[in-house]
């Protein structure tokens, strides 16, 4: 049995290092170069056919094919394999056949991340143990060995890892919102909110569809689903949650709802969020300095997560960095936001033209080639009492790695322009 794992990141690393182990051969193939790849070359297990920089024969005597999520579900090479007969898969999709728990899986445009950690804080305050991975950045098929059938398996998943599952069959399935987004992989808006429904569209009557009533795409997706469907925006009480902004409560709900499927009191699941601290790159306190209070939110790759940002502030003098890669966004609420709740903005990346020109009207915009040349210009706009604020609303590859080297380098910079 010969597999083929296309990616070799960290969800190509445990594809390998699992087949290997089940004795299977394998083969990686990626199209970086070596020169690119050095620390996952470098975690790659023994014994694998590594092929860089270039895809040609790379399905010749391969049995299945199993894709990364960055990898497109309609790439030339994985339609090449569906042509030849050969099963395309996917870590996730692996490792929901095999897992042995009890699976959450959490998906929706925005809050994703913050929810399946709320989520795993608030299980683990149960008596059952608690696994938390998938796009949130732990792979969990290197973990599978130690889940049992106790386990709580909490996982966040975006639309490219539930495209790539052939029937994402959860327990619970939580959707928090819908609003468009990788329209450049999906194509139509329409095919996005298939995609996410996924994650209820195989339930059993047994299973639920934690699902936010406020939303009104996800709202009509209840129909989509013969699963108990449970609205957290209505769960009583209020979870007493420590971050700030609306749409930190709206995560809280989900979190809170999903501790009630499990059985938990309302006490334990209170106590649980009340001592949630957050998770980095999503509204992240990196420090505050001479009454300024500096935010790193590079997890915002959309205008809808960075107009989620926007409005955590109500009242405080904000000076906004933005700006980065991507195209086709709809700006004209984002725009409507940043107008309302910031008193400068500093704009970085590929699409710092066009939202100079979205933002016309505002009264201090401002450019910066670097990310260290906005930090110092940030620093200079703001004032006793306010906030400076990394929310990009665009991906981060015109100038970094991913969104967290830009949180990284932002929370870096920051810490050098204060430092002692």
């Amino acid at each position: 049995m010969t597999a083929l794992v296309v990616g070799a990141a960290r969800s190509g690393i445990a594809l390998a290092t699992h087949l290997i182990a089940s004795g299977e051969v394998v083969r990686v193939v990626d199209r970086k170069p070596a020169a690119e790849l050095h620390d996952e070359i470098a975690q790659m297990p023994g014994g694998v056919d590594l092929r860089l920089g270039d895809e040609s024969g790379a399905l010749d005597g391969v049995n299945v094919v199993y894709a990364s999520p960055g990898v497109p579900w309609d790439s030339p090479l994985l339609n090449e394999a569906r042509a030849r007969g050969i099963p395309v898969s996917s870590e996730i999709d692996l490792f929901l056949k095999l897992t042995k728990g009890t699976v959450v899986g959490i998906t929706g445009t925005n809050g994703k991340t913050t929810t399946t950690a709320l989520t795993g804080v608030v299980l683990g305050a149960g008596k059952r143990p608690v696994v938390v991975g998938g796009n949130i950045g732990d792979t969990v098929l290197d973990r599978l060995d130690e889940i049992t059938p106790e386990h709580w398996v909490v996982l966040e998943l975006s639309s490219f890892q539930l495209e790539s599952v052939a029937q994402p069959r959860l327990h619970a399935g939580v959707i928090l919102n819908i609003t468009p987004d990788h329209l450049d992989r999906h194509g139509t808006f329409g095919r996005y909110v298939d995609l996410k429904a996924r994650a209820i569209e195989f339930a059993g009557p047994e299973d639920f569809a934690v699902l936010n009533g406020r939303d009104e795409v996800t709202r009509a997706l209840a129909a989509r689903t013969r699963a108990h469907v449970v609205w957290f925006d209505q769960h009583q009480p209020l979870p007493p949650m420590p971050l700030p902004g609306r749409h930190n409560m709206e995560n809280a709900l989900a979190a809170a709802a999903v501790g009630r499927i499990a059985g938990l009191s309302d006490e334990t699941i209170n106590g649980a969020i009340r001592s949630f601290k957050g998770v980095e790159h999503r509204l992240e306190l990196v420090g505050e300095w001479a009454g300024v209070r500096w935010f790193n939110d590079s997890k915002a790759t959309n205008p809808d997560a960075g107009r989620v940002a926007l409005n955590a502030f109500p009242g405080a003098p904000v000076v906004l960095i933005a700006g980065g890669y991507g195209s086709g966004f709809e700006l004209k609420d984002w725009v409507a936001d940043v107008l309302a709740h910031t008193e400068a903005v500093v704009l970085i990346g590929a699409s710092a033209d066009l939202l100079q020109e979205a933002l016309r009207d505002h009264p201090k915009v401002v450019r910066a080639s670097t990310l260290e040349e906005a930090v110092n210009t940030a620093a200079g706009l703001t004032r006793l009492g306010g906030v400076v604020l990394l929310s990009p609303a665009y991906k981060s590859f015109d100038m970094f790695k991913d969104y967290e080297d830009r949180g990284n380098q932002f929370k870096a910079l920051v810490h050098k322009q204060f430092a002692a």
